[in-house]
């Protein structure tokens, strides 16, 4: 089956055009990139070729070769009777980004030279000259300060490419040429070492357009599904590489849907351990392709046949399959290979429980379950990509997505890069588990070896840099290696890593296993400075760290050899002066330096050498000065960077928490603003926003002088200050967005207590929020701080509105007053232990549900917390009023619900209490006994005395 984009492209053609640009189409889909970028159209392009309308275009003339192909490529273009020529450069572009794809990312190495084949012969004669144009390429490609893989393959592959497809007449008569467009961009933003957000927008802008022409079509069936299908798959990798996993997700299920595809994970009975003697319930993905696919599509008879089977015991350690890359086994002692389930289905294996399953996966052996479409084993390898959680409270974690991959690698595969992609997400699960992270480590360098290793061939002979590479396992021959156009079919729904990213990431993980010297030989053989760098300072070999940078941007301290690549003595320091021009990563080793030193001058030098467009340098600065309680700078540091990098949550965040020191609380609205804006699920950005919601202040005339001060250059463009005041409407949204905080952090009580205080301060008062967040928080605090958790005031402040909304409690009516009813009964009732004032509400609340005996009770055991205090007989006078207030409270308790007939329990119609008068004198008595050495003759003493008398009577 075709690339979506090359079918849409094929239809899009008028009937004449299409006819000449047939060969063409036939060439790109049949792998034969090396006969379209020496055609006879390329190598007019490239200037192989000289005619009367390109010889005015000297290549002198130009900054880079890129732009010297641009302009040739307008001018060949210009001709408009001959109208094939934007299809046939189309092609021709298409081309060369496959071949760097081809070259870089799957293999197998190009059969040509790239660089004898699109530079001018002068150029690519000499090795010199050669790299010197590279370089440039190379550092035109660089966005935001933020530079490209300096060692990156064929590179003049890619920037033609681009060149091509940004031609505006191809841009503008083909709208598949957007889409090649976002490709290349997407390609471009993961050769840098961060996320550029210039590229990002350009990014995102085009898939903008593409979704309005594809995913928002009339026509919605045959082909142009599959095209819908292929977009959401690629903007779900664009989404996962800029951290943006819930719009992934989103994708991925709207894709499955639009397949029809259906897979579940579930649980199912089984043995996973060898030594377990009972089944229990263990993950399993079921998938299922659409019926019609599967007997029709022609990728399924052929290729990778499934490549799971049971090993013996005393087997090899590794599984090659017809076409695809090695397999290894885990040979643990304990873990099976594979799960052994109990059943033939997935009914049977679940002990014949009901399920939610569909039926079409009921009826499925979960052990040898059917080959997927290539689409759906990529959604399903998408899926695992984009969960990063850990926190099991929050969903899915990034551990329990395994079976997504084991259900692609269990099924086989029919497509070469699908199955090794596969291979390398469940080599990145496995990286978190004991007990599989030897078997991860080990499967990630296979893939480096057995199928990376193919592009280093080419890779050597185009850059003459790096030396060829071994491999511990025996090199798959040509006939069980796939042709590049399988390995290339899927290349852009899958994102699989460059060469060198690979084996970047197997360093890394050889760091997180402490292999620091296998992980430095990676860095140092791929002149990752910074990444070795970052490695020896993880090690606290700061000195080191500092030595491998500063090569990089200094002369050597006494001058001799000092070329960045030179033998020196290990004694070097590299205090000499700068290296000019300085390296394209430059300003990312002055910020790795300034890291280290924590010195302000390195990260401005990173912000001039980056020509002030290196947004890190200034976050890097933003965040020294926070540390120094530097506010005003930190401000302004952080703005300078937002400049610069507007999607950047975390500056935002640090900006908003400066401006909150700083007193600027309506910046500080609009800064945490933009946090929840880039990220709604960040908690702490959405109780930051209401914290400045409240404290903003009616602006007053003679403060906007100040305010300008707070940031430089421009920063009120960045965060406006609104002219209308509002307080509770400020209130109001700041309510909102700590129910939000309170709903994506629910563990945090302190986050329940600010909505708790907000939801009672509002006007009317929110009081089904108040006795939701009370209620929240006697369940976070309540087992630790018992009654301390509940704010008695606005306890208070509820159960007056409750009372005073009706006239009498009715159970069956459902509402604010049952749940307030039944949250003190089952919630604040159990923990009160000394607050008389609790049980006192406890009595008014029963009284008003028409509970006498209950309400007495009540108000007994508030005078008994009353009593117990210490230091009321002799001690302090004002324990001793509070005493006989809370005496004479009992006494007038007694006399008014003692005579009363009782409503509840097994004495339901006689008194509440008939001895009401006796244990009312007795109280007094009491109290009167323990107080009368010390307080007899006082104003409590006389009171008592009254309240007793009148009990007599």
């Amino acid at each position: 089956m075709a690339d979506a984009l090359l079918t849409w492209f094929r239809q899009s053609l008028p009937a004449e055009i299409a006819d000449l640009t047939e060969p063409y189409l036939a060439k790109l889909e049949e792998g034969e990139y090396q006969s379209l970028l020496d055609d006879e159209n390329a190598n007019t392009l490239f200037g192989h070729i000289e005619d009367q309308e390109t010889k005015i275009a000297g290549r002198d003339d130009h900054q880079t070769w890129s732009d010297f192909i641009f302009q040739r490529l307008g001018t060949l273009l210009a001709d408009r009777s001959k109208p094939e020529k934007q299809a046939i450069f189309f092609c021709i572009g298409y081309a060369a980004l496959l071949a760097f794809l081809q070259s870089n990312v799957t293999g197998p190495p190009l059969p040509f030279s790239s660089a004898k084949l699109l530079f001018p012969r002068e150029a690519a004669s000499h090795a010199q000259k050669t790299k010197k144009t590279r370089t440039a390429l190379l550092a035109s490609l660089g966005m935001d300060g933020i530079a490209a893989y300096k060692l990156t393959p064929n590179i003049e592959l890619l920037c033609l490419a681009d060149t091509i497809m940004t031609c505006p007449p191809i841009l503008k008569n083909f709208k598949a040429a957007r889409w090649a467009k976002m490709r290349i961009a997407f390609l471009q933003q993961r050769l840098l070492s961060e996320v550029s957000s210039t590229l990002q927008e350009v990014i995102y802008d085009d898939l903008d357009i593409l979704a309005d022409e594809i995913l928002d079509s009339e026509d919605r069936v045959g082909v142009d599904v599959q095209r819908q299908v292929e977009l959401l798959l690629e903007r779900a990798t664009v989404h996962i590489h800029h951290g943006l996993d819930k719009l992934a997700r989103s994708d991925l299920e709207l894709a499955k849907r639009k397949r029809g595809f259906e897979y579940e994970l579930t649980g199912l009975m089984g043995k996973r351990t060898k030594f377990q003697e009972n089944d229990i319930s263990q993950l399993v993905v079921l998938a299922r392709s659409r019926e019609s696919e599967i007997k029709t599509n022609g990728e399924y008879s052929s290729g990778i046949e499934s490549s799971v089977e049971s090993v013996a015991a005393n087997g090899g350690s590794t599984v090659r399959t017809a076409s695809g890359p090695a397999k290894l086994d885990l040979n643990d002692d304990t873990l099976l290979e594979s799960i052994n389930f109990s059943g033939e289905t997935a009914d049977s294996a679940n002990g014949g429980l009901e399920t939610s399953l569909p039926a079409a996966l009921k009826t499925l052996d979960p052990a040898k379950q059917p080959q997927l479409n290539p689409l759906d084993s990529t959604l399903l390898l998408s899926f695992a990509s984009s969960i990063t959680n850990t926190s099991p409270q929050d969903g899915l974690t990034r551990e329990e997505t395994l079976p997504y991959a084991t259900r692609v690698l269990d099924g086989g595969s029919s497509n070469w890069q699908v199955y090794t992609q596969a291979l390398l997400v469940r080599s990145r699960i496995e990286g978190h588990r004991s007990r599989t992270v030897e078997r991860g480590l080990l499967q990630l360098q296979a893939l480096v070896d057995q199928v990376i290793a193919e592009t280093s061939a080419m890779a050597a002979e185009s850059s003459g840099t790096e030396p060829s590479q071994t491999s511990f396992l025996p090199r798959p021959k040509e006939s069980e290696s796939a042709p590049v156009t399988q390995r290339l079919r899927y290349i852009f729904q899958l994102a699989t890593p460059t060469r060198w990213d690979l084996e970047a990431e197997l360093a890394a993980r050889w760091v997180s296993m402490g292999g620091l010297r296998s992980a430095l030989e990676i860095y140092e053989r791929l002149e990752m400075w910074a990444e070795a760098a970052l490695c020896w300072a993880a090690t606290d070999r700061e000195d080191q760290a500092k030595k491998v940078v500063r090569r990089q941007l200094f002369h050597a301290t006494h001058g001799g050899r000092s070329e960045a690549g030179a033998e020196v003595s290990d004694d070097e320091t590299w205090q000499g002066t700068e290296r000019t021009p300085p390296p394209v990563d430059a300003p990312r080793l002055y910020c790795i330096l300034g890291d280290i030193d924590q010195s302000i001058t390195m990260f401005e030098k990173a912000w001039d050498v980056s020509n002030q467009r290196y947004a890190r340098a200034q976050r890097s600065l933003g965040r020294y000065y926070l540390s120094k309680s530097d506010f005003v700078q930190a401000a302004g540091a952080y703005s300078k960077s937002l400049r610069v990098n507007q999607l950047n949550q975390s500056s935002w965040f640090a900006l908003g928490c400066a401006l909150l020191e700083l007193e600027e609380f309506q910046k500080a609205v609009e800064a945490f603003s933009r946090c929840v804006q880039l990220d709604d699920s960040d908690a702490e950005s959405w109780s930051n926003l209401a914290a400045a919601l409240l404290l903003v202040e009616p602006p007053a005339s003679d403060a906007e002088g100040t305010a300008h001060n707070v940031v430089d250059d421009g920063a009120d463009e960045e965060i406006p200050i609104k002219a209308s005041f509002n307080p509770q409407k400020n209130r109001r949204d700041a309510l909102k967005a700590l129910k939000r905080a309170a709903t994506l952090k629910h563990e945090s009580h302190r986050i329940w207590e600010n909505v708790l205080t907000v939801a009672a301060s509002v006007s009317p008062p929110d009081y089904t929020s108040v006795l939701s967040a009370q209620k929240n928080i006697v369940a976070l605090r309540g087992p630790k701080d018992g009654e301390r958790c509940i704010d008695k005031h606005v306890l208070e402040l509820l159960a007056q509105h409750v009372i005073s909304s009706t006239d009498h409690f009715n159970p069956e009516q459902p509402g604010l007053a049952r749940m307030f009813v039944k949250f003190m009964d089952e919630n604040v009732v159990p923990l009160i232990t000394s607050s008389a004032d609790l049980w006192q509400l406890v009595s008014k609340l029963a009284l008003w549900r028409n509970k006498p005996s209950s309400a007495l009770e009540a108000e007994e055991k508030a005078w008994r917390v009353v009593i117990a205090q210490p230091g009321w007989e002799s001690e302090s006078e004002v324990k001793w009023n509070g005493v006989v207030e809370a005496t004479v409270r009992l006494c007038d308790s007694y006399e008014s619900l003692g005579p009363r007939e009782r409503t509840e329990g097994m004495g339901a119609g006689e008194l509440v209490e008939k001895g009401w008068r006796f244990k009312a004198r007795t109280a007094v008595r009491s109290v009167m006994g323990r107080g009368k050495s010390t307080w007899e003759g006082t104003g409590g003493w006389e009171r008592l005395v009254g309240r007793g008398e009148e009990l007599k009577g």
